[in-house]
């Protein structure tokens, strides 16, 4: 199983941005979700989590501009970001555990420039 996450780039302050991640090599359908986010010097935090597809939870940092969702026919999590800040600049990783299993997307670069 791989997930595949997709959608960084560069934006400037108060854009948006579209993360997507999505599981292959397997049938599972996707229920829950974590988005985190490494800026370099900093660990690794969780920025937004998914579970039972429909409870969500933000950090402090991003509530009210961040949102997590799941497509159950694309078994795909979106993170739509709006209002982006340069501190939210950070390298972002999506994370699913399956079976006491964990599995890190690659990661996706979000640069938001001031």
């Amino acid at each position: 199983v791989q997930l595949q996450a997709s959608g960084g780039g560069l934006v400037q302050t108060g854009g948006s941005l579209r993360l997507s991640c999505a599981p292959s090599g397997t049938v599972f359908k996707v229920n829950d979700m974590d988005w985190y986010r490494q800026a370099p010097g900093n660990q690794r935090e969780l920025v937004a989590r998914i579970s039972d597809s429909v409870n969500t939870e933000y950090a402090d940092s991003v509530k009210g501009r961040f949102t997590i969702s799941i497509d159950k026919v694309k078994n795909t999590v979106y993170l739509q970001m709006n209002s982006l800040k340069p501190e939210d600049t950070a390298a972002y990783y999506c994370y699913w555990k399956r079976l006491g299993v964990p599995y890190w997307g690659q990661g996706t670069l979000v640069t938001v420039s001031s």
